[in-house]
């Protein structure tokens, strides 16, 4: 059982693929937009020198043809922009989605600059990705928004969302493991070691709580999820109230509203101000009354990526 805080995180990146190929490959990047994309601008995959792909670019329709081309590119040694969609000559490719996306492919980007990314994405620090899209030159930088600027693309990097869940029963291990699958860090900690087993089956990381608050070592940043799916409420009080003294943007209690309104008159008594109280979310998920923990799981999901996009979106009108 794992006792560490550290985060780790099940998706792959295009990025580490290519800093731990053993030979060669080529960076594809959605370098323009035009009406409705299934990915967003800056998206990645990384396509290694034996054809392997990692990430993706559309819902599947261009990455085989995007292969062939970063083929190509490697074997030139030179950057090279396709076009797919709306005002591309390849015809027979089309996108469902009737738009048109530039790609942008680098053969054998400068390593250095990926690792100073893979880095700071490791330290959870906001970072981005300046290239020069006729060289291919590129350097990272600490600030910037995704956006392109004649031949200059800059890619912005957030942190994945973490994910730290603290709960017993199978509405925290079914949500761990939603989490894990999707690929987002998380952490689970609980005092059942059931639920922590069940999780663990997962590649979930876990800590055993022996106590009723909040461990004073975990690693919170403003882009983490605070989520607790207790039975046995006693267990919430002291933990939220660790809690709301961090940057989480969401932080979220399983349970029905009179179980809500008892937290919250708890919290009350323990000097939680209202300000922060009111950051706390239940009860929790999109779907209410949700009656399984895999539809709660789902339903939590889905109202903490509804409120990062939220969250991105503030974050991205302030950067223009």
């Amino acid at each position: 059982m794992m006792t560490t805080f550290q985060a780790r995180s099940a998706g792959a990146d295009p990025i580490r693929a290519l800093l731990d190929a053993p030979g060669e490959g080529v960076l594809a990047i959605i370098a323009g937009i035009q009406g409705p994309s299934y990915r967003p601008m800056g998206a990645m995959m990384a396509v290694l020198a034996d054809g392997t792909r990692l990430g993706t670019l559309s819902s599947g329709c261009i990455e085989a043809d995007i292969a062939l081309h970063a083929a190509q590119a490697l074997s030139a040694g030179t950057p090279r922009l396709i076009r797919y969609g709306k005002g591309s000559p390849y015809v027979d490719i089309e996108l469902p989605c009737g738009g048109g996306l530039d790609i942008l492919l680098l053969p054998n980007p400068d390593t250095t600059a990926l690792g100073e990314i893979a880095a700071r994405q490791v330290q959870r620090q906001k970072c981005s990705l300046f290239i020069n899209m006729d060289t291919g030159e590129m350097a990272a930088q600490h600030t910037g928004p995704t956006g392109r600027n004649g031949q200059n693309l800059t890619v912005c990097f957030y942190p994945a969302i973490h994910f730290v869940i603290f709960g017993k029963g199978p509405e925290a291990s079914t949500f761990a493991a939603l989490v894990q699958s999707a690929g987002y860090p998380n952490l689970l900690l609980s005092p059942d070691v059931e639920t922590l087993e069940a999780s663990e089956a997962f590649g979930c990381l876990t800590h055993h709580l022996t106590q009723q608050n909040f461990p004073k070592d975990l690693q919170i940043d403003d882009r983490t999820a605070i989520i607790l799916f207790f039975h046995d409420h006693e267990w919430e009080p002291p933990i939220l109230q660790g809690a709301l003294k961090t940057d989480a943007f969401y932080i979220g209690s399983q349970g029905s509203q009179r179980a809500r309104d008892a937290r919250i008159a708890t919290l009350q008594s323990m000097n939680v101000s209202a300000a922060n109280i009111e950051r706390l979310h239940g009860p929790v998920g999109l779907i209410a009354s949700a009656r399984d923990a895999g539809t709660l799981a789902v339903s939590v999901l889905a109202e903490i990526l509804a409120l990062a996009m939220d969250v991105n979106k503030e974050r991205f009108d302030k950067e223009r």
